[in-house]
């Protein structure tokens, strides 16, 4: 019987995308290779473990490899499953790569929908594509005392690296940060230039992140309109509850104040 191998993976796109070029490099097939993120409490019988360490040169030649081989979509797929929380997820990309260069599915593996591997890596890329959709409507910048823009979120995926983007293209010549208070990740978009992650302790919020005067008024007033426009005998907190979770309703102005 042919020993099973673990590759233990970091919880990120590198960590992953590094296992996934070192199982490669075994060349010893894939059927008894099996990517894992973090180590495990119980050991696996008859089974051997090798930590992969995340290296940016094997990062990229993954990443290019799979837009080159199964096409943008599916690396956007990909990228946006890893962003769960999914202890599954780093065997179902793995896995999913596999079925398309070395099985042949190619551009349209993940039409495969009756492998469980496909299935799961589609339902959490939704998961998180669904978290960013939400968040690109309802994240709430705040104007802090030094002129910078600044959102405070939670989310449950790892998804600020998403987010940056859309708001680096609509906000060009601001200074902004997103805030993942739930990691300490903070995205980082300096005014005409490129922006960036930066992990950083929750004493950064308090020492800095003091909304400026005009600030705090714009806020009151936000508030008091929103307030004043709601009409009592319509009020539905369940289907407002389902068009807004109540998970991102911390996060935003009129209703932080209410």
């Amino acid at each position: 019987m042919q020993e099973e191998k673990y590759l233990i993976c970091e919880d990120s796109i590198e960590g992953v995308f590094s296992g996934i070029y070192d199982a490669y490099a075994l060349r010893e097939g894939h059927e008894h290779l099996h990517l894992q993120i973090g180590e495990e409490e119980n050991l696996r019988l008859f089974a051997y473990y090798l930590n992969i360490q995340p290296d940016s040169v094997k990062t990229r030649k993954v990443a290019e490899t799979i837009q080159r081989r199964l096409g943008t979509e599916t690396y956007m797929s990909i990228c946006r499953a890893l962003a769960t929380e999914d202890a599954g997820k780093g065997e179902a990309v793995y896995k999913v790569v596999v079925d398309g260069i070395t099985g042949g599915s190619g551009r349209r593996v993940m039409e495969n929908a009756a492998n469980p591997h496909v299935d799961l890596v589609f339902r959490l890329a939704r998961k998180a594509s669904n978290e960013i959709t939400h968040l690109l409507e309802f994240i709430r910048f705040q104007e802090l005392r030094q002129g910078i823009l600044y959102a405070r979120t939670g989310p449950k995926c790892n998804i600020v690296s998403f987010l940056m983007p859309h708001f680096a293209d609509r906000l060009p010549l601001e200074n902004f940060i997103i805030h993942d208070e739930k990691r300490q990740l903070y995205g980082v978009h300096p005014k005409g230039k490129e922006w960036y992650l930066v992990s950083g302790p929750e004493e950064v919020t308090k020492d800095v992140m003091q909304m400026s005067e005009k600030e705090e008024e714009y806020q009151e007033l936000f508030t008091m309109f929103c307030h004043t426009i709601a009409i009592k005998e319509r009020i539905n907190l369940k289907l407002q509850q389902q068009m807004l979770p109540l998970r991102f309703q911390e996060y935003m102005i009129e209703f932080a104040k209410s």
